[in-house]
């Protein structure tokens, strides 16, 4: 391969110094009665003096599907960022499984952040080789995510000739290598065709019912009513609501029970 065909993504999910991951989603699952798998408690983050991040809690527990929701500029990637380690806070703290966030806690994390992050010149294959080099994990490992997001038909097919699905798809396959405990996955459903996200809702939700965690965030208020159990609304950088998906929107016959109609009002703020 040639390594100077395509520049290094600058976007790339965290993964470089991984250590190899032998998890599974029961490890962390089996770490306390009631603890969460990713949380974070007061967290505070300032760029140029401006508050993006204020006192921010959240708590993705195992066996469930956590969305993470606010309007464009509401602070959920730089939450995404704090809770990856690739961004200091001012204030606040990020545990693992219950305990206190460290280098060797991303062996527990699968994540895809800021868009789908690949090397164009590459084939799919070869791109996921690329990660399991760094995370020191066998080829098999390739195979099988592959099969697993649906592309492993692709064959030798460059990735800058993907549709925009296909890269999703590609950065799913990528937080997946290792069989994470934890997914933290950033807007999944983009470029995904409605089969596609049938199929992403189907795989998120059994990855839940054997024990996993998963963190989404989505702008797709009406596929978070099928996929979450729980939810976490950002607005101004502040949680505006933090628990049950049920209980921020009952159902049709409450008062709240359109998820849009609830999301719109406690994230008011962001749209003056």
């Amino acid at each position: 391969m040639n390594a100077h065909s395509d520049p290094v993504p600058t976007d790339s999910p965290r993964r470089a110094a991984q250590p190899g991951r032998t998890g599974r989603p029961e490890d962390v699952a089996s770490a306390s009665p009631g603890t969460a798998a990713l949380a974070c408690e007061g967290v505070t983050v300032s760029f140029g003096g401006r508050r993006v991040l204020d006192d921010v809690a959240l708590a993705a527990r195992p066996g469930r599907v956590h969305a993470l929701l606010g309007r464009n500029g509401a602070g959920k990637s730089t939450l995404f960022s704090v809770l990856l380690g690739l961004l200091a806070p001012d204030a606040g703290t990020v545990t693992v499984a219950g305990s206190p966030f460290t280098r060797d806690s991303l062996r527990h994390i699968g994540a895809s952040v800021n868009g789908p992050a690949c090397y164009g010149h590459l084939s799919a294959r070869d791109n996921l080789r690329v990660h399991t080099t760094l995370l020191g994990l066998p080829d098999a490992e390739v195979e099988r995510v592959q099969a697993l997001v649906g592309l492993g038909d692709v064959g030798k097919k460059k990735a800058r000739n993907f549709s925009t699905g296909m890269k999703a798809r590609l950065a799913l396959a990528q937080a997946l290598l290792g069989e994470p405990e934890i997914l933290v996955l950033d807007e999944p459903q983009n470029g995904l065709d409605p089969q596609g996200i049938a199929d992403l809702r189907g795989f998120l939700r059994e990855r839940a019912a054997r024990g996993g965690t998963v963190l989404v965030s989505s702008h797709q208020l009406g596929e978070v009513r099928h996929l979450a159990d729980d939810a976490t609304v950002l607005a101004g950088g502040r949680v505006r609501y933090s628990g049950p998906l049920t209980e921020l929107a009952p159902g049709a016959d409450g008062a709240d029970g359109d998820l849009e109609a609830a999301f719109l009002r406690l994230t008011a703020e962001d749209a003056r």
